[in-house]
């Protein structure tokens, strides 16, 4: 893998993760194009590493104040929600890990899920106008929502606001929720990639990755911004139809 490789990976990464258009299916189509075969999807999870950082960046008052409010109970209920929220994804890789790895190896797969995406898009037209506060069962239901975008080609960040804004919950709290919620996940998928992919990993692949994570950390930080923005507009349903077109060539062009 090329620099030129390396940095056109991290930058899609950055600009795919935080946009409702699926990043992980992105980078299964990129890696592809360019030919990039690594082990497991290490590619992916260095990409993700750099989004995630951008993630504390942003939200970083946000995270120190809940590191200085621990003792309340606000700050433990919300934890107590990032958590029920994140146990779907957890199970979803424990039982299904060896399936997930095979749809990253297939673009017909991805396709098809890229298409589901856009429609799931268009369905946050019928968020409510009204917001409520995140209680169990709508911590549960984003959860399942982020377990399902797992597989390659269906948004995170889609699945889990769209089923926030269809539950009631305001824009900039549903994107909050969102993404302080990929946290756990990310690090997980971290962790077990490393184990899986550390026999097959060359040396010759360090710096490549280490650029992957800076370029998919600066070019999220902004992608985050921008996404905060469209969101408030209420415009969210516009990726759908990027991620049908794309779903259907990416579907007929493999």
């Amino acid at each position: 893998m090329s620099f030129i490789d390396a940095f056109i990976i991290g930058a899609l990464q950055g600009l795919t993760e935080f946009l409702p258009i699926s990043s992980s299916g992105h980078l299964v189509i990129m890696q592809h194009l360019l030919n990039v075969n690594i082990a497991g999807n290490l590619v992916e999870v260095a990409a993700h590493v750099g989004t995630l950082l951008s993630v504390f960046i942003f939200y970083k008052k946000e995270i120190i104040n809940i590191c200085l409010t621990l003792k309340t109970k606000e700050t433990q209920s919300y934890l107590a929600m990032l958590f029920l929220a994140t146990l779907p994804s957890i199970l979803f890789v424990l039982y299904a890990k060896n399936f997930i790895l095979t749809l990253f190896e297939s673009q017909k797969y991805v396709g098809v899920a890229l298409f589901l995406t856009g429609i799931v898009l268009f369905l946050s037209i019928l968020s409510k106008k009204t917001s409520s506060a995140i209680n169990i069962r709508k911590a549960v239901l984003i959860g399942l929502a982020q377990a399902f975008a797992i597989i390659p080609g269906i948004s995170r960040s889609g699945m889990t606001i769209t089923t926030a804004l269809i539950l009631g919950i305001a824009k900039k709290e549903a994107a909050k929720f969102s993404f302080f919620l990929a946290i756990p996940v990310i690090l997980g998928a971290t962790v077990l990639t490393i184990f899986d992919a550390k026999l097959a990993f060359e040396s010759t692949f360090i710096l490549p990755i280490a650029l992957i994570v800076v370029v998919s950390f600066i070019s999220g930080y902004y992608a985050l911004k921008a996404l905060i923005k469209v969101l408030e507009s209420g415009k969210l349903y516009y990726f759908g139809f990027y991620c049908l077109i794309i779903g259907l060539i990416s579907f007929l062009s493999f």
